[in-house]
């Protein structure tokens, strides 16, 4: 499919009359996900992007063996708070049992309000276990965990996916269809191969190949950097609502502008000063979540994700991927935004 240029798509273009996104019995507020991210989206981060106005967060991927063996890192991926609701919960394995039981075990916790199935993850550890994307090669054992854990679970049940191990989407086509016989509530595509990783692009077409084929709703994920991106992957597609990972990773306002530009038809602005605002708010978070030495440590890799592009940003970001305090980052910060307002 041919992308039409996404500065050409305005609110004239919205989707009229788009219905409100439902995945199961839950009517979700919204057409924006934050895609599951390992090692980024931890609960302060979803935090942050819930009040910038997401639909809905996920959490990082929850190994099912992890929570098997009882493992006080996992366990801590699962921290969770009211106001991130509602929660997607995404897990990866590749033993239907264990599968199931972390399934029922996190139904019980009552922290999720989506339980995904991670069958897209193409890490080179992820499949080493036969998990993630090594599913789509292996569909009858696709089959089994997705029959154990919609047995295990009330919850509503979404499976993440890929296009396969070609570029063709067969593999991703014969999922989405057991995945809806078997029980399934709803079907996120980011429609790479395996193989892609995250170079080249997205091919939306697939998105809305599968759409016409499943019952599901379909939510599409990949290459959305821009508001218009969404609007353009809505309008091509077809899909229902749209996951949005790595453009949240720069701009946190990104899903709350897909809200308004989907519901309202508006387009808001986002200033370098709203950035600065967010990047001192996630500092907060972190350090009451994990605490100041550890909060530093992991922000290190975080702060500077933001201000890239800036004017003058190769300095900052030296900077901030060294702050010993958190104190010492909000300086920086305060003193780069004065800079650029000279």
């Amino acid at each position: 499919m041919t992308r039409q240029p996404t500065d050409s798509v305005s609110a004239a273009g919205m989707p009229s009359g788009s219905p409100a996104l439902k995945i199961g019995p839950l009517h979700i507020q919204g057409k924006t996900l934050l895609a599951p991210l390992a090692g980024i989206t931890n609960l302060p981060f979803r935090c942050l992007i819930k009040e910038c106005g997401a639909g809905v967060v996920c959490s990082e991927m929850i190994s099912a063996k992890g929570l098997f063996y009882n493992s006080e890192k996992t366990l801590a991926l699962l921290a969770t708070c009211p106001k991130e609701r509602p929660l997607s919960v995404q897990i990866f394995g590749a033993e239907p049992d264990i599968m199931a039981r972390a399934a029922a075990e996190i139904s019980q916790m009552g922290i999720a309000d989506i339980l995904d199935i991670n069958f897209g993850c193409s890490v080179k550890k992820v499949l080493k276990q036969g998990a993630g994307a090594a599913l789509m090669n292996h569909l009858p054992m696709s089959q089994k965990i997705l029959e154990a854990v919609r047995r295990a679970t009330p919850l509503p049940l979404t499976i993440k996916i890929r296009s396969g191990w070609d570029a063709s989407g067969s593999q991703a086509f014969a999922l989405a269809d057991m995945a809806e016989k078997e029980g399934v509530d709803a079907v996120v595509f980011h429609p790479r191969t395996a193989t892609q990783g995250f170079k080249g692009h997205a091919d939306w077409d697939l998105i809305r190949r599968i759409k016409q084929q499943t019952a599901l709703p379909v939510i599409g994920n990949g290459d959305i950097l821009t508001p218009s991106d969404a609007l353009t992957m809505l309008n091509q597609t077809g899909c229902d609502a749209v996951m949005i990972g790595r453009g949240a990773m720069t701009n946190p306002f990104l899903l709350g502008q897909v809200e308004a530009l989907i519901t309202q038809g508006i387009s808001l602005p986002v200033t370098v000063s709203d950035i600065f605002r967010k990047m001192v708010r996630l500092i907060q978070l972190y350090v009451s979540h994990f605490g100041e030495t550890t909060a530093c440590r992991m922000l290190r890799g975080r702060l500077p994700w933001f201000v890239k592009g800036m004017p003058g940003c190769t300095e900052i970001r030296k900077l901030l991927s060294r702050i010993t305090s958190s104190e010492q980052a909000i300086e920086l910060i305060q003193n780069y935004e004065y800079r650029l307002s000279l």
